[in-house]
């Protein structure tokens, strides 16, 4: 398959060098000094899991002359959804699949709303595919992804039907040696993904510290509990079909993390870049509004870090 990743950051970088080192058809599109330093020397993984390497692979500014792509990564923040549709439309072909490794819960709905419909294998379909990207990694410099924990992607139609192209992409991604799941209900899967990357992107965030320390504090670890509650019954109440012991298995998923571990919310405010808390919190805020649903304690981590949204003042 020939695979173009958008946003060659944490996720992207990370995902863009293992296919390339599985000898995929792999373009990445990034910018700047780490568009220059990929270029010149490949792209260099320095994983806690995996060992380091560094592997050859083709990197653009921009992706105007590539044939069509048979699938697309998006892999960029959630505020640049819209311009990163728009800057890939030249390699969407009628049957171009676009995964969304984002984080938060309607980037698929924008995929679809720019792209309109494409073709999924069974019938008219939108472009978007649902995913969820479990990984900890980093640009640490340009050209350099710090890889720290965890590397899965779980995908599906946002139907939930098997599709010759979802099951298409779950084979290649698997190839290159990614753990990988085909999922029959993804908006469920994200809501689920959600409830843990809100949690632990607000609280490393308003706290500045690791989740170790927070599950060592009893009212910090509390308050992480409030925000999985509230989004959980958010999520219940948008039709999300999560399972009666959600709270409890985020929790437990959240006990497991290596007590070193922050957010990449928490790093993009230390070094005063723009948050994702719009997508994250501040969405949550305002489903909350729409249903009925109480967030008081989503809307204090939205409150507290708003100031900071847009990098440093």
């Amino acid at each position: 398959m020939r695979i173009v990743v958008v946003g060659a950051g944490g996720v992207g970088g990370y995902f863009g060098a293992k296919r390339a080192r599985a000898g995929q058809d792999v373009t990445l599109v990034a910018r700047g000094a780490h568009l220059d330093a990929i270029r010149s020397r490949g792209i260099r993984v320095r994983s806690a899991v995996e060992g380091e390497y560094t592997v050859p692979v083709t990197a653009v500014e921009n992706v105007t002359g590539l044939p069509p792509a048979d699938a697309v990564l998006l892999c960029v923040k959630s505020f640049d959804t819209e311009a990163a549709v728009e800057q890939i439309r030249a390699v969407v072909g009628s049957a171009t699949a676009v995964l969304s490794l984002q984080n938060g819960v309607d980037n698929e709905d924008k995929i679809d709303a720019a792209l309109g419909a494409g073709s999924g294998g069974t019938g008219t379909v939108g472009h978007a595919l649902g995913g969820a990207a479990y990984v900890f990694a980093a640009i640490e410099a340009p050209g350099v992804i710090a890889h720290t924990f965890a590397g899965r992607i779980v995908l599906g139609e946002l139907d939930g039907r098997p599709t010759t192209r979802a099951e298409r992409l779950r084979d290649a991604i698997a190839a290159a040696g990614i753990p990988v799941g085909l999922s029959d209900d993804v908006r469920r899967v994200l809501w689920e993904k959600y409830l843990l990357i809100s949690a632990q992107a607000g609280m490393t965030a308003l706290t500045r510290c690791p989740i170790g320390v927070i599950r060592e504090t009893p009212e910090t670890w509390r308050m992480y509990r409030m925000i999985v509650e509230e989004l959980a019954a958010l999520g219940r109440a948008s039709g999300v079909a999560l399972p009666p012991d959600a709270v409890d298995t985020t929790l437990s998923a959240a006990g497991q993390l290596a007590p070193h571990l922050y957010s990449s919310l928490h790093h993009d405010l230390i070094h005063g870049k723009r948050l994702e808390l719009d997508a994250l919190h501040g969405h949550a805020v305002r489903l909350g509004e729409r249903f009925g649903v109480p967030t008081p304690t989503v809307f204090s981590v939205y409150a507290a870090l708003k100031p900071f949204a847009e990098g440093t003042r």
